[in-house]
């Protein structure tokens, strides 16, 4: 079994790759990562990948979460962490376990034990995680709308009706097929959770864009691309590099 640590407590790592070892003798530790850059850049490179990720949440730069929206991880993951309210995002992204730190000896053998029962019974294929993922969780109720002030009162937004969602000198606002611009007084990565993805992608830090809105897409330079719609925005949509793999498979999808 091919093992990836990730975890930017170096004393944790060393730890948790000791007890790996110790329960596992027959495994390879493939590597030991620290940040979401580094892990981004062994996954993409896709050469001696894993059969299992244990994967802290909180790392040096950022949540951990920001992987599985910069490459495609079809591994199973076992998450680390010192807090459990990341519980249901874990499992949302290829989380078969959730461990609490101090991670102890018993728990990581229990993760271990259930991998390789779900390989047995299923004789693992990456692809069968999905199905596991949507057995365990019920289906998300998306929003279909949103409520904007205006004056004493509050208007009814439909999102099917928004374009693009853009963030502006600090404020996010949100352009219509029609080319209105609302501003909505809430974090893109909130309202992001609460959309259907199979219907808005997280082109950057700044927008969200519905896929009934992208006419054209056009290459960029550094292997980036400009996303053209009908809807007048303040700036240029421009997907990044890491992302634009991702973004033109959800075009075709």
């Amino acid at each position: 079994m091919k093992i990836l640590i990730v975890e930017d407590e170096p004393q944790t790592a060393r730890m948790l790759q000791s007890i790996v070892q110790e329960l596992r003798p027959e495994s390879l530790v493939v590597g030991v990562l620290d940040s979401i850059e580094s892990t981004v850049e062994f996954l993409s490179a896709g050469k001696n990948m894993p059969d299992v990720i244990f994967l802290d949440i909180q790392l040096a730069d950022g949540l951990s979460f920001e992987i599985f929206k910069q490459v495609e991880v079809k591994t199973p993951v076992i998450f680390c962490t010192a807090y459990d309210q990341y519980a249901l995002q874990a499992f949302k992204s290829n989380g078969i376990d959730y461990l609490l730190k101090p991670v102890k000896g018993e728990d990581v053998k229990m993760a271990l034990d259930k991998l390789e029962g779900f390989r047995l019974m299923m004789k693992w294929d990456p692809s069968l995680l999905d199905l596991l993922k949507q057995s365990i969780q019920p289906p998300k109720d998306y929003r279909k709308s949103l409520l904007l002030p205006s004056r004493e009162n509050f208007i009814p937004l439909q999102v099917s009706d928004v374009a693009v969602f853009f963030v502006s000198d600090e404020v996010l606002y949100a352009y219509t097929f029609g080319n209105q611009k609302h501003a909505i007084f809430r974090p893109l990565s909130e309202l992001e959770e609460e959309i259907n993805p199979a219907d808005f992608f997280r082109i950057s830090r700044q927008a969200l864009v519905n896929r009934k809105a992208v006419v054209e897409i056009q290459p960029y330079f550094n292997r980036k691309v400009v996303v053209k719609t009908h809807v007048k925005l303040p700036e240029s949509l421009v997907v990044s590099r890491l992302k634009v793999s991702e973004f033109m498979r959800w075009m075709e999808g």
